[in-house]
């Protein structure tokens, strides 16, 4: 007997999206690494949208363990910062595996610095198929090249995989005209464009993310992680959120 979808899932505008977020954001409260439980509550956020059927990938930071371009103002050749930070995001997507298979979703890591025995390497047509079979696909190692954030892995990786959004997971619920964390004035945007991101340099993603973003009419939204059920709420059309398009 096959069940009918329930209307929250046949309601749901995205079938495949990208799931964009910071390595400081598995940080929780503390000041460096990784803390468990923060970890395991964004993987619940994870799952919740997976059981409504939708299709995800998605592409953790590295900033909790090691940054590049840190790694770089501080003496170190640029190039080999930007590895060590590569390496950094594989040990994050490995945590984020692990809790959410322990909440019963399967999911797969896949870098795109080959290290067989923790991760599958980056083969494009795999990815699609592990997607097909409703498999999480967490894409490590930022584009495997120095220089590019791993802003811009998520948006070639979203173009590749088909996804039809980003959604970059934030601290604050949207794109503000300025930091609201130190402008009370500050007001935040119901959509805005790729140009203007760019423009205002509104500090969305890296420009070079941006602009990918827009050349394949990619839309990017901005929710808040910190909110409990923001991520499934945005998806069913409820909760506050910016949307950058064209």
């Amino acid at each position: 007997m096959t069940l009918s979808p329930t209307p929250e899932i046949s309601d749901t505008k995205y079938k495949r999206v990208m799931l964009k977020i910071s390595g400081e954001a598995l940080m929780g409260d503390q000041g460096f690494g990784l803390h468990p439980p923060t970890v395991q509550r964004i993987a619940q956020e994870v799952k919740s949208v997976h059981d409504l059927g939708v299709e995800i990938c998605m592409v953790i930071g590295g900033g909790n363990i090691f940054r590049g371009l840190s790694g770089a103002a501080q003496g170190m050749e640029r190039t080999t910062a930007d590895y060590m930070g590569m390496l950094a995001t594989v040990m994050n997507a490995l945590a984020m595996q692990a809790a959410l298979e322990s909440l019963s979703v399967f999911t797969r890591v896949i870098s795109a610095i080959p290290m067989d025995q923790v991760c599958e390497p980056y083969i494009r047509r795999r990815a699609v198929r592990h997607l097909e079979k409703k498999r999480v696909c967490i894409f490590a190692a930022g584009t495997g090249n120095p220089y590019f954030t791993t802003d811009t892995a998520a948006t070639l990786r979203a173009n590749e995989m088909g996804c039809q959004a980003i959604f970059k997971g934030t601290k604050v619920d949207g794109v503000y005209d300025k930091d609201p964390v130190k402008f009370a004035d500050a007001k935040r945007y119901d959509t805005v464009s790729y140009d203007d991101v760019l423009a205002k340099r509104l500090g969305v993603m890296d420009a070079s993310a941006i602009a990918l973003a827009r050349d394949n009419n990619l839309p990017i939204i901005v929710f808040s992680l910190d909110e409990p059920g923001g991520f499934r709420g945005i998806l069913a059309g409820r909760g506050t959120y910016t949307k950058v398009q064209g």
